[in-house]
């Protein structure tokens, strides 16, 4: 099995790098290093550092010609697809669509693309929200997620490329970084430790479901083992958390007892949030379990 993965120097492409590599597999990388790290890298994998909005960058998928592709790399910040909604366009919709012409001329078998649930979907009508909730994206990071999946659904039925959107809920584990991606946990967790005072956005009781970075890697491996699976699936948890509650739980796990500070609440960005889970998911881990990884990581982001 030859696997591609975009992103893979960032914080869940990385994860799912070393998945595939502990299996044996060969795997190849693609990461422009914007936000991703060099040392997020496995030594067994084959680096390529080059932009997916470059034309030129079709030419070595085309001449890798791996089996899978996992599509990861993304512009990840719902503030900025709100400041620069052009910008965001280019990189989550215009280079996802080259990377998937790209994949049906090499020959690509199945091409897993990193949705988003919560962005997706919207405000919720009813909860947990399943796959069959109606998409009503509020913000351009959104909007960019439903194209793809769209661009997806045609290839599919066009080319007979095998595409499967994993729409993920709010992610969360080692190796996310605290700067340029929206990562609340994250955020607080580093700011705490460094005895900084937490900003909140808006109240607090703004909720969203935080389902940790090996349950999304656990669904990516299963979209790549079943080969005739294709559609969109959800990875989340079933369980709303509230952004008090989550300050609430870091500072629990860090000893911390400096209360936040409010701010405004972000444009864009939606109340609620929570994801029905999958059938390709296997029993999600508890998130009190999860913070509790997040407070003993090293500075760099990795596990101790």
């Amino acid at each position: 099995m030859h696997v591609l993965v975009t992103g893979g120097a960032g914080f869940i492409g990385s994860h799912i790098v070393d998945a595939c590599v502990a299996r044996g597999w060969r795997v190849s990388v693609i990461d422009n290093l914007s936000t991703g790290d060099r040392s997020n890298l496995n030594a067994k994998a084959e680096f390529h550092e080059a932009d997916l909005r470059d034309p030129a960058t079709a030419g070595i998928v085309q001449k890798l010609r791996p089996d899978v592709i996992t599509h990861q790399a993304a512009q990840v910040d719902l503030r900025k697809s709100v400041d620069d909604p052009g910008g965001d366009t280019e990189i989550n919709v215009v280079a996802s669509v080259r990377l998937l012409d790209a994949a049906v001329k090499a020959g690509v078998k199945k091409f897993v693309f990193a949705s988003s649930g919560g962005a997706a979907y919207g405000e919720p009508l009813f909860t947990p929200q399943t796959e069959e909730h109606p998409m009503n994206p509020v913000s351009p990071y959104g909007c960019a997620k439903v194209a793809v999946e769209y661009y997806m659904n045609a290839f599919r039925h066009v080319y007979g490329l095998a595409t499967v959107a994993l729409r993920y809920a709010n992610i969360y584990g080692p190796r996310q970084s605290s700067r340029g991606e929206a990562g609340v946990i994250a955020i607080f967790a580093d700011r705490m430790k460094a005895g900084q005072e937490v900003t909140i956005n808006g109240d607090g009781g703004q909720t969203r479901d935080f389902v940790h970075v090996s349950d999304v890697v656990a669904a990516n491996m299963a979209a790549i083992d079943r080969a005739d699976l294709t559609g969109a699936f959800n990875v989340g948890t079933g369980v709303e958390t509230s952004v008090n509650e989550i300050h609430r739980l870091i500072a629990a796990a860090l000893g911390v007892t400096m209360p936040p500070r409010y701010g405004p609440a972000k444009a864009g960005e939606q109340r609620r949030s929570v994801l029905r889970p999958s059938t390709l998911q296997r029993q999600p881990l508890p998130l009190a379990e999860g913070i509790g990884f997040v407070a003993e990581r090293s500075e760099s982001g990795r596990p101790r």
